[in-house]
């Protein structure tokens, strides 16, 4: 397969998985190590890739997936996340909401709820907030990502030290196994930290297709997070290291819509 048809699937798989590695790539085409090993190398010089141990990674700050994309993947799932997490945030709450497609949902399924105070750095949440007269809206300032409505830098991070929530949404791009939480962006990841560290709770939504990914930026721990919503039980390992931390983990049922595109 000549080169120029092998680097957009390469950027294809790196996206879905969070990283390459020399040995897949060479088997996936059927070509050399060295070859992979060029490939890896024009695409870091090209700055689409960054290159790790025996492979590459995306780099800091690049979309994992295109954000349309994203709204459309596991759309039911995130549907029944926001309305599981809604039920949890009661009226006259204060609520960090952060930048994701999940959250999204969340704000959708909060529309009704009365005397709420809601932060965000994500331009999408507060359009959807608006529309809730019993809701005040606080939009962070600071650097606005075009890829997704995205708020992040020094100016939302100092945004957000003003505040004291009552819970703090986030959402991300990866869970490993051992339960750490990971992202793309480290501008990103600070503010999620930020977030997290004014919240007297935190609740991660995800779907289940986040625990079978990877992203290169580590955002914390399963066990820095108060409550876990999600649409499939992780895994025993997982699911046992949650009740050792005292992460309590809501898997909420998903009714199948006939669209989902």
């Amino acid at each position: 397969m000549a080169q120029i048809f092998r680097h957009p699937e390469i950027i294809d798989i790196a996206r879905r998985e969070g990283r390459v590695t020399v040995d897949g790539l060479a088997a996936h085409f059927g070509v050399t190590l060295q070859t992979i090993r060029r490939d890896l190398t024009d695409l870091a010089e090209a700055g689409r890739l960054e290159r790790v141990h025996g492979g590459a990674i995306l780099p800091s700050g690049t979309a994992n997936v295109i954000y349309e994309q994203r709204r459309s993947q596991h759309r039911d799932a995130k549907t029944a996340i926001g309305r599981a997490c809604a039920a949890v945030l009661p009226g006259g709450a204060s609520v960090f909401l952060g930048i994701g497609t999940t959250t999204e949902a969340v704000a959708s399924a909060i529309v009704g709820h009365e005397n709420m105070i809601a932060v965000t750095n994500n331009i999408n949440v507060a359009q959807i907030l608006i529309e809730n007269p019993e809701c005040e809206v606080v939009l962070c300032g600071g650097t606005v990502r075009p890829a997704d409505g995205g708020m992040v830098g020094p100016l939302t991070e100092s945004t957000i030290g003003q505040f004291k929530f009552d819970f703090a949404v986030i959402g991300c791009s990866a869970v490993e196994a051992d339960g750490d939480i990971l992202d793309f962006d480290q501008r990103e990841v600070s503010v999620t930290r930020a977030a997290m560290a004014r919240a007297r709770q935190t609740i991660l939504v995800a779907d289940h297709g986040k625990f079978q990914r990877k992203a290169p930026i580590r955002v914390g721990s399963l066990g820095d997070i108060d409550l876990l919503v999600t649409d499939r039980r992780p895994g025993d390992a997982l699911a046992a290291s949650c009740a050792d931390w005292g992460t309590r983990v809501v898997v909420t049922p998903v009714a199948t819509s006939v669209a989902t595109a």
